[in-house]
C-alpha cells in the first residue's frame, strides 16, 4: 500500500494533545499545515510542568487551538465537535499506567471508558472521515505466543488498564458496525523518547540516578528469564500514525487493529544498560545505576512483542529506531532539559 499523504485542508481533532504522543503527533500535523484541535485535562497523574512545556513548544503554530477539558465532560465534547466540525479525531486521552490502575481504578473508568464512550457518540452525531484511537500492547496480557498478533485471542487481561483498552476495541467495533465510524485501533508497545512520561521505567531510572538514589528492578535478579519488552521510539509511533489516518478501514465494518511496535523486543538488563552507557555519554563521565532487584509485580507482564506486519502490509512502515539511538535522544534532552551538566 502507497503512503497518502495528510489532507491538510482537513481538522484535525486530538485528545490528549499535551501528552507525550498527542504532543509529537500535533507537531507533526502542524508541521505539515494541517488545523489542529488539542484538547488535554492537564492532568497531574505526572509532572504538570511537562505537559505545560509541550504545549508552549505548539502555542506558536497559528492552526493550532488548545481546550482544555476532559473528554468525560459529554457537553463539552459534543461542543467541540459541533464548533470545529473535525473530519479526523485521533483519540489519545487516557489515564495510563499499568500499576496505578491497581489503585485508582475510578479515574480509569471515567477517561477510558466513559471518554471514549463521549467521543463514540461525538463521532456518531457528527460524521467523521477516521476515528483513531490508542489500545495498548497490555490487551495482550501474559499471552505466551510471540510475538503477539492482532488476531491472537485477547481475553484475559491482567490489568484493569488492559481491560478498559481492550473495552475500547470492543466499543469502537459496535460503533462501525452500527454507525459506519472508519475506526482504527493501536496497540502500542512501550513508547519513549524525548519530553517522555516520568512515571515510564526509563524516565524513573533516569530521576533515580541524579537523586542519588537505588533503581528498583522487578525481575527478581533472574537475568536468564528477564522480563522482555519491545521499545518503541515516538518518531516512529508518530510515523505510524500519520500514515494510517490516511488510511480508513472500508470493510463492511470499517475497523481494524494494528500493533505499532518495534519488532524486536530488548530484555530489560540490556535496556538499562544502553541507558547508563547513553547517560554516560550526555555527561561526560561514566554512570553506573545502583540496582534492586524485586519479584515482578501485579499486572505486569512477562515479554511484550509486536508482530508488525500488518502495519506494514497497509502502509508500507514498520518501526525500526534501534534503543541505542532513542535512548541517546532521550538522555541528551533530558541532562538539558533539567539542566544536569
Amino acid at each position: 500500500m502507497n503512503y497518502i499523504p495528510l489532507d491538510t485542508g482537513k481538522t484535525y481533532l486530538v485528545t490528549g494533545a499535551a501528552g507525550f504522543i498527542g504532543y509529537y503527533l500535533s507537531r507533526r500535523l502542524l508541521e505539515q499545515g494541517c488545523r489542529v484541535i488539542g484538547i488535554d485535562n492537564i492532568n497531574d497523574y505526572y509532572d504538570v510542568n511537562l505537559k505545560y512545556a509541550r504545549l508552549e513548544l505548539l502555542e506558536p503554530y497559528e492552526r493550532f487551538t488548545f481546550i482544555k477539558g476532559d473528554i468525560s465532560d459529554k457537553a463539552l465534547i459534543m461542543k467541540v465537535f459541533e464548533e470545529y466540525k473535525p473530519n479526523v479525531v485521533v483519540n489519545l486521552a487516557a489515564q495510563a499506567g499499568v500499576r496505578y490502575s491497581i489503585e485508582n481504578p475510578d479515574v480509569y473508568i471515567q477517561s477510558n471508558i466513559i471518554g471514549f464512550f463521549n467521543i463514540l457518540e461525538a463521532c456518531r452525531y457528527n460524521p467523521v472521515d477516521h476515528l483513531v484511537y490508542a489500545s495498548s500492547s497490555s490487551v495482550y496480557g501474559a499471552n505466551k505466543k510471540v510475538p503477539f498478533e492482532e488476531t491472537d485471542f485477547v481475553d484475559h487481561p491482567v490489568s484493569l488498564y488492559a481491560s478498559t483498552k481492550k473495552s475500547n476495541e470492543l466499543m469502537a467495533h459496535t460503533y462501525s458496525h452500527l454507525y459506519k465510524i472508519p475506526a482504527t485501533g493501536l496497540r502500542f508497545f512501550t513508547v519513549y523518547g524525548p519530553m517522555g512520561r516520568p512515571d515510564m521505567a526509563y524516565f524513573g531510572f533516569t530521576d533515580k540516578y541524579f537523586d542519588g538514589e537505588p533503581i528498583r528492578i522487578f525481575n527478581n535478579g533472574d537475568f536468564e528469564n528477564d522480563l522482555y519488552r519491545d521499545f518503541t521510539y515516538i518518531d516512529d509511533i508518530v510515523e505510524g500514525i500519520e500514515r494510517l489516518i490516511g488510511h480508513p478501514p472500508s470493510d463492511s465494518v470499517p475497523y481494524k487493529v494494528y500493533n505499532i511496535g518495534n519488532n524486536s523486543p530488548e530484555k530489560l538488563m540490556v535496556f538499562i544498560g544502553t541507558l547508563e552507557r547513553a547517560l554516560s555519554k550526555s555527561l561526560g563521565r561514566e554512570v553506573l545505576f545502583e540496582k534492586i532487584f524485586e519479584p515482578i509485580k501485579a499486572g505486569d507482564v512477562p515479554a511484550t512483542y509486536a508482530s508488525t506486519d500488518s502495519l506494514q502490509h497497509a502502509v508500507g512502515f514498520k518501526p525500526q529506531t534501534p534503543i541505542e539511538v532513542g535512548l541517546q535522544r532521550f538522555t541528551d534532552w533530558y541532562v538539558e532539559y533539567y539542566k544536569k551538566k
